[in-house]
């Protein structure tokens, strides 16, 4: 936990993959291209991306040029989510909002594909960027979504991040009115969470199905 009388900024996080036991997070290039479109148009697209800024990718030239822009930013800085077993970028995510001098990020931009969706593999890719983030000292991470999301809304409250209130008619997006669920963990927060996540991605913690034994108590009990 961060003394925030002898506070000073924080570093920016490091473009260098975050190795975890299932998934491996690695700055987004256009190697990731391929098996990530594969992912982003697999059946069940217009559902992965009804909440994002952007829509499907309508092709792989399109989608390399996307990849393109989205590599060279630095807020967003966007990872691959890797699966471990295949070597194949099942998934995307991004450090965003990144606030040195207040020690704050959010993770967003998130887009896992089939391969990771509900799964102990999207699990450990917010564990590694919450994990990296308060590595760095900062004192606060945020997921935020839209208020009509329930899933994503539901995901934050499984993952630990704790319901803050809701900024209304905050954006327009693709032609519509958002308003916006925020949601953040402390420092002080993961003290408490970073054990109860270690114990649920253990190897031990699920049978030969991959079937979870003991569910994640990060947060509310009756969301995981």
């Amino acid at each position: 936990m961060i003394d925030p009388t002898t506070w000073t900024p924080r570093p920016g996080p490091t473009r260098a993959p975050m190795d975890g036991r299932y998934v491996r997070l690695e700055p987004l290039q256009a190697a990731h291209a391929g098996t990530l479109f594969d992912a982003a148009t697999a059946p069940g697209a217009e559902d992965r991306f009804r909440w994002l800024f952007e829509s499907p990718p309508a092709s792989p030239a399109g989608f390399d040029q996307w990849v393109f822009q989205a590599a060279a930013s630095d807020d967003p800085l966007f990872f691959a989510v890797v699966d471990k077993d295949t070597g194949r970028a099942e998934g995307r995510q991004a450090l965003m909002r990144i606030d040195r001098t207040h020690g704050v990020a959010e993770i967003g931009s998130i887009m896992w594909g089939p391969a990771l969706q509900r799964t102990r593999k999207a699990t450990e890719a917010l564990f590694l960027f919450a994990d990296h983030v308060f590595g760095l000292g900062y004192r606060r991470f945020e997921w935020k979504c839209n208020n009509l999301n329930a899933p994503s809304k539901r995901a934050a409250l499984r993952f630990g991040f704790r319901p803050e209130g809701v900024f209304r008619q905050h954006m327009i997006v693709k032609g519509a009115n958002r308003d916006t669920a925020w949601f953040a963990m402390t420092d002080r927060d993961w003290l408490r969470l970073r054990p109860a996540y270690e114990a649920w991605l253990s190897a031990g913690n699920f049978d030969s199905s991959g079937r979870q034994i003991a569910r994640l108590r990060a947060g509310n009990p009756n969301a995981g």
